[in-house]
């Protein structure tokens, strides 16, 4: 029977501070894998340095003379997390049956990529996403933010996984059903549970960040759940419509109210009925716009259709 390939691809922003633990961890793996027969002697870890401004590329290049079954993509600047997975999965899925995504600071648990593995080549599973059993060692603020972050999801018909984040195995015929999706504003998280085919699940315990700092601080964490919402549901749109329904309504009401007290009580005339609903109807208006605007701007990146990145180097 053919041994199947397996890549493990990691994207890397500054990361100097853990990649030699990340390397050695994943290389032993891949090495009790073929030594199990799971997997064959081509398998690799491939590490993709989305323009980090440390020492992460020198690590790298090091690490892939040191080591055959590493590989190294570095890209031309800094173009973001899920730009720097999609280069690693479409520059390396011609060389692998199946590609597993992680990242670098190994907080999620490689133990279970063996399962992921197993549920691949014995049930014939094209996608099997990586899930977290529970969230104890988030802060207050971080558990109760993702979790919000997944209902509003959910609330605006975006079709995401509860609690995986982009720790899962994907077959060739997935990554080549992705490759198709051409948009410049790219949410994986969102995309593949949309492509379809078998999909499975394994669970695990997320680990504390090994070294380093989070590169999701809260100020990405809003603008990539946002990011989610726009490239995939409308439904602000409709909101912003419905809440035109609303005010409508408010007005009528609030104009009824505005006579009523004009005749029985003793209020400054015109101060009512021209202040409240000015204040009222352009912040109203402010908040269409707005999301308007956010729209009209994707659909401006998209039209130009311009690289989501280039690649500067590869190594073995």
């Amino acid at each position: 029977m053919k041994k199947i390939v397996i890549g493990i691809v990691s994207p890397c922003y500054n990361e100097e501070s853990v990649l030699h633990e990340t390397a050695n961890e994943l290389s032993n793996l891949i090495q009790r894998l073929i030594s199990k027969g799971k997997i064959s002697e081509n398998s690799f870890l491939a590490f993709v340095d989305d323009g980090s401004r440390d020492d992460t590329w020198k690590i790298i290049s090091k690490l892939t003379e040191e080591n055959s079954h590493i590989k190294g993509l570095k890209l031309s600047k800094n173009v973001g997390h899920q730009n720097a997975l999609h280069a690693g999965l479409m520059h390396y899925h011609r060389i692998a049956d199946a590609l597993i995504s992680i990242d670098a600071d190994l907080q999620d648990d490689i133990g279970v990529i063996e399962e992921m593995i197993d549920q691949f080549k014995d049930n014939n599973i094209q996608v099997v996403y990586g899930v977290r059993k529970e969230r104890s060692t988030d802060t207050f603020f971080k558990k109760n933010t993702a979790l919000f972050f997944y209902r509003l999801m959910r609330w605006m018909r975006v079709n995401l996984v509860y609690n995986h984040a982009d720790f899962r195995l994907m077959s060739q015929k997935i990554i080549v059903a992705l490759s198709q999706y051409e948009e410049v504003n790219i949410f994986l998280r969102g995309i593949i549970p949309s492509i379809g085919f078998s999909s499975g699940i394994v669970y695990y315990n997320r680990q504390e960040r090994r070294a380093g700092e989070s590169k999701y601080p809260l100020k990405k964490m809003i603008s990539f759940a946002w990011e989610g919402i726009t490239s995939f549901s409308n439904f602000p749109l409709k909101v912003v419509t419905m809440l035109s329904f609303c005010v409508f309504a408010l007005c009528i009401l609030a104009s009824l109210y505005a006579l009523i007290s004009l005749y029985f009580t003793h209020v400054v005339p015109g101060w009512f009925s021209t202040v409240l609903p000015l204040y009222f109807l352009g912040g109203v208006q402010l908040l269409g716009l707005g999301i308007i605007g956010e729209y009209i701007g994707k659909i401006y990146s998209e039209v130009k259709k311009r690289p989501k990145y280039f690649v500067e180097e590869s190594l073995n």
